[in-house]
């Protein structure tokens, strides 16, 4: 198939990369523009730009496709179909019409539950027990259209991060099945009723709240790990817990209960599993100890 490809992070990378080896003709890759980044403020490009020169495939970056010249640019293409992969713009009627059998979407959650922005994030800071990827048919709303095809994954202990990876692979492989042979995946409508919504990360909602209870805790730490990391103060320096363990013990909220850095929530305890501190790598708990003493009594903001 003649296919114009959409995606920008690490997430829409492996779809790109199938695609291609697939044998289908892609006759375009559109990416978000480069952004500054790193030490310097260089500007880099997407990991999906950078993957599409590996590639030799030509990249385009509009910052918008509303333009009129953009939209008669898209279907001058004359694609089959646009795969659509965490892309981060929004795609006008005009650009979903052009190719033949329209633009088909990446979804990382089990529709109708979490359209939205962050639905990895939101469905293990939720305590879903599981998350998958939703092939789906894209329209005019906020990932309302019709669905194709559905793969499913226990979340269990998984963070964030590791979802990303995860999902990024099966929804690669969920697109090549239904391109090789789309009358088989005849679209249904989503439950409107049932949906939920999964917005954008906000940076208030990264503080860690030592109130709260233990296990819903250990959610929150996952569903922010990586990015953008769940934190706490320890005595006027920031560190990020990226995973964590609930225990059983007690104590006041944020109070730090042993030598092995337990730490007291608003019903049971929580092991620190990995930390990291501000311009360090991550790190277990015993090599976060090691370089940073940290005395029980404490309590932590």
């Amino acid at each position: 198939m003649r296919i114009i490809f959409m995606g920008t992070p690490d997430f829409a990378v492996p779809a790109l990369v199938a695609c291609h080896e697939a044998g289908h003709e892609i006759v375009c890759v559109y990416t978000q523009p480069p952004s500054r980044s790193g030490r310097g403020k260089q500007l880099r490009p997407s990991p999906v730009h950078a993957k599409a020169d590996e590639l030799g495939l030509e990249v385009r970056t509009p910052k918008s496709l509303k333009p009129d010249a953009e939209k008669q640019a898209f279907a001058a293409l004359g694609a089959d179909i646009a795969v659509v992969a965490a892309y981060g713009l929004i795609l006008p009627q005009a650009v979903l019409d052009a190719p033949v059998h329209g633009c088909l979407n990446i979804h990382a959650s089990i529709l109708p539950r979490w359209r939205g922005a962050a639905p990895i994030h939101r469905a293990v800071m939720a305590g879903d027990e599981e998350t998958g990827v939703t092939i789906m048919q894209m329209e005019a709303g906020l990932d309302t259209g019709p669905m194709l095809y559905v793969v499913r994954t226990p979340i269990a202990t998984k963070t964030t991060g590791e979802l990303f990876e995860e999902l990024g692979r099966l929804g690669a492989q969920a697109m090549l099945e239904v391109l090789a042979d789309l009358p088989a995946f005849p679209p249904a409508p989503q439950d409107d009723e049932a949906a939920t919504h999964a917005p954008k990360i906000d940076k208030s909602e990264a503080r860690i709240d030592w109130s709260r209870p233990a296990s819903e805790l250990v959610r929150h730490v996952h569903g922010l790990a990586p990015f953008p990391g769940a934190w706490f103060d320890l005595e006027g320096e920031r560190v990020k817990l990226l995973a964590a363990e609930a225990v059983e013990d007690s104590g006041t909220p944020g109070e730090v209960l042993d030598d092995d850095l337990t730490i007291a929530c608003g019903s049971g305890a929580i092991s620190p599993v990995k930390l990291q501190r501000a311009g360090k790598p991550a790190m277990s708990r015993g090599d976060f100890l090691r370089g940073r003493s940290v005395e029980p009594g404490i309590v932590l903001a």
